[in-house]
């Protein structure tokens, strides 16, 4: 998995940054459960500096009000894995930043920290653009705690990638 899974992020880092780079985008990051993995493979890639302005990890609750704006009562209410507080985070790193668009990511990577509702595994994504209000998904992963920030790596980027295309 994890040699697959450098590749397909290197791939789709690369392909991210030509779909911004050709609508002079610039990219906005705000991850938890994956640490600055996206903003890592987006990094690597020679000349992110023309389509990536900034990531912004925000592990801790704290983090997720202070820096992206989320609020208590969001954290409070639906929980730091969940659509509404990605959503937060996304509209916070868009809003907190020079882009043009944003993801945020939100998870369980455990191997601990699951519930029976939400278990190991379970990772909130938002996307938004100044073209395009928020949009969420959650998924589901399986794996060790690294397999499932990868995963939740590439769907970013696929998502970012994927929204791009329909501008």
């Amino acid at each position: 998995m994890a040699d697959y899974a450098y590749i397909t992020l290197s791939n789709s880092a690369i392909e991210l940054g030509a779909a911004l780079k050709a609508r002079g985008y610039t990219l906005a990051l705000a991850e938890s459960c994956t640490g600055g993995m996206v903003a890592q493979a987006v990094t690597s890639v020679a000349g992110s500096s023309a389509w990536f302005d900034r990531g912004f990890i925000t592990y801790s609750n704290q983090a997720k009000i202070e820096m992206l704006g989320v609020s208590s009562q969001t954290l409070e209410n639906f929980g730091a894995v969940s659509e509404n507080t990605s959503a937060e985070m996304a509209l916070g790193a868009l809003k907190n930043s020079h882009a043009q668009i944003a993801g945020s990511i939100s998870g369980i990577a455990g191997p601990d920290g699951g519930t029976a509702e939400k278990p190991v595994g379970t990772v909130c994504f938002a996307w938004v653009g100044e073209d395009f209000s928020a949009q969420t998904t959650t998924r589901h992963f399986n794996g060790s705690r690294e397999e499932i920030r990868q995963q939740a790596a590439i769907v970013m980027l696929a998502g970012l990638i994927d929204r791009l295309s329909h501008l």
